[in-house]
């Protein structure tokens, strides 16, 4: 028993001792649909996971060690998950598009000796260095590998499970390693423990309640797709498992399922809004909706649908530290910081700015454990993320007197023209409201005068063309003159990591191509406008 008040019974934040709590309180209720209907009871869950548990226990798994997981989101990804944190080993999920090189990193990095892979994923594998991994469990199916010792399914699942959690796991223990996407360097595998899900998933949102069916269609390998997972773990609910988000079978999903809840981030939005409208716009389930980042299309389709809208930030290594009141009225907001959570906008020397001024966000907790505990054999990476006490978000961002906190960009991300400090997110935001564009990334090139110039590279929609002088004279009455950009790029595709975040540092790298349009070789300039009085 813990003195301290601040950290969570096991049974409230512990994947083993809440499955053993549900399954004793509500044994026959539902936990987990899968796409494809097949269902779990609380108890039934419990009993697949002692399976689970004893089959990884069989390959060596104990306490504190990494297991890598490489499966979409289905039924044996959570078993896998599941079976790990049962035995109080570490869940080290890995991108599905992952290969090459960046698959090789990860591997590495993970110290694991164990793998749990799909059989169609598995075949990458033979062509890098597996390090300390020796074994390999392949589930949907079939595959031989050269250089690790294949296992089949069953292993992840005999007859028998443990009757009982073999060790004690608290809830400042690893639960998991979750990679960040690596888009300026090499990905980051930050550990967090079961304090920190608690602490991002349940208690940072309470109106997520038991009696909620959570849709899960982020993968379960990100933050995203694991944290209504636990939120399900933590209030007792249930959850709907999806494989990936569906524009046109979302709302069909959320009837059938009877779904109430769930998360919607980045362009799930505008798709989902661009559906043609209905008589049955809302006829459905769906009662709230996290998403990320508040604007006019998250409050449109809210009303549209009739669904209570909240906003929040968050990042793999923190634990929502903010959460907006039910529709905030401001755009762009992330809400007020909830309690148990100091925030802070900074200089460059970590001195608070003023309300009104942008500077880098940085967090701490009254409890401990309750964000992430490192970069795994990174420490170079921790000391710089942790300095002064703070852990150092890297994205810009600045408050009002209210109290609410407002996402300007990446640090990195950020372009000064002119003295000006101009948000690349706001630049695209504009970018991308032309018809014909379909994906925008505003960069910063070097300026003969000094300082940037702003670049953007943009991608047609499909069957379209962009004329750049159109572009530009779409942009310029809605933009600053200083974030006008100067440069225009057209490239079919945007350079990507695996997990689909833009690549800047490769377009600043390639920066201005003899094929990049130049506003001032046409003879545009731009000036500030004058104002009277």
């Amino acid at each position: 028993m813990v003195f301290d008040p601040r950290m969570p019974e096991r049974d409230a934040c512990v994947l083993g001792y809440q499955l053993e709590r549900w399954a004793r309180e509500k044994p026959d209720e539902v936990a987990i649909i899968f796409y494809g209907g097949e269902t779990w009871t609380w108890l039934e869950t419990l009993e697949l996971t002692r399976r689970a548990a004893k089959g990884l226990q069989g390959m060596g798994v104990k306490k504190g060690d990494h297991v890598l997981s490489w499966q979409p989101n289905n039924r044996e990804a959570v078993l896998t998950w599941f079976g790990l944190n049962y035995l109080g080993a570490v869940y080290v999920p890995i991108n599905t598009a992952y290969k090459g090189n960046l698959l090789q990193h990860l591997v590495e990095l993970s110290d694991a000796a164990l793998i749990v892979s799909h059989a169609d994923l598995a075949p990458r594998l033979d062509g890098i260095d597996m390090a300390h991994v020796q074994n390999a469990i392949i589930t949907n199916g079939e595959t031989s590998l050269q250089n690790l010792t294949v296992h089949p399914a069953t292993a992840l699942l005999p007859d028998q499970g443990l009757s009982e959690m073999p060790d004690i796991v608290e809830p400042w223990d690893t639960q998991y390693i979750i990679f960040t996407s690596g888009t300026t360097g090499p990905s980051k595998a930050v550990l967090s423990s079961y304090v920190q899900g608690y602490s991002m998933g349940p208690e940072a949102h309470p109106y997520v309640e038991e009696s909620d069916r959570s849709l899960v269609n982020l993968p379960l390998f990100h933050v995203g797709g694991t944290i209504y997972v636990v939120m399900t773990l933590g209030n007792g609910g249930s959850c709907f498992v999806d494989t990936h988000f569906k524009t046109e079978e979302f709302w069909d999903t959320v009837r059938k399922n009877e779904i109430t809840a769930t998360c919607l981030v980045a362009a799930m939005i505008p798709f989902l809004l661009k559906l043609p409208p209905g008589n049955r716009d809302q006829d459905h389930p769906m009662k709230k909706a996290l998403c990320v980042p508040w604007n006019e299309d998250a409050m449109a389709l809210g009303r549209r649908h009739g669904i209570d809208m909240r906003t929040t930030f968050n990042m793999t290594e923190i634990s929502a530290p903010m959460v907006s009141d039910s529709y905030p009225a401001e755009s762009g907001t992330c809400g007020k910081v909830r309690a148990g959570v100091d925030a802070r906008v900074v200089d460059e020397n970590d001195c608070e700015v003023a309300p009104g001024k942008t500077g880098e966000l940085i967090l701490r907790t009254d409890r401990p454990w309750a964000m992430n505990h490192g970069y795994y054999k990174n420490p170079e990476a921790t000391a710089r993320a942790w300095r002064n006490g703070w852990f150092h978000t890297g994205d810009g961002f600045y408050y009002d007197d209210k109290g609410d906190f407002y996402f300007v960009d990446r640090i990195k991300d950020a372009i000064r023209r002119r003295g000006e400090n101009i948000s690349s997110f706001e630049v695209e935001n504009e970018v991308t409201a032309f018809a014909a564009v379909r994906e925008a990334a505003a960069i910063p090139v070097p300026s003969e005068l000094g300082e940037d110039e702003v670049m953007v590279v943009v991608a047609p929609v499909e069957d379209s063309r962009i004329d750049p002088l159109e572009l530009f004279r779409f942009l310029e009455p809605r933009m600053a003159h200083f974030m006008l950009p100067r440069f225009i790029r057209i490239v079919d595709e945007l350079p990507k990591t695996p997990t689909q975040k833009v690549q800047k540092h490769l377009l600043k790298d390639r920066g201005v191509t003899n094929e990049t349009w130049d506003r001032e070789a046409v003879g545009i300039t731009v000036k500030r406008e004058k104002i009277s009085g």
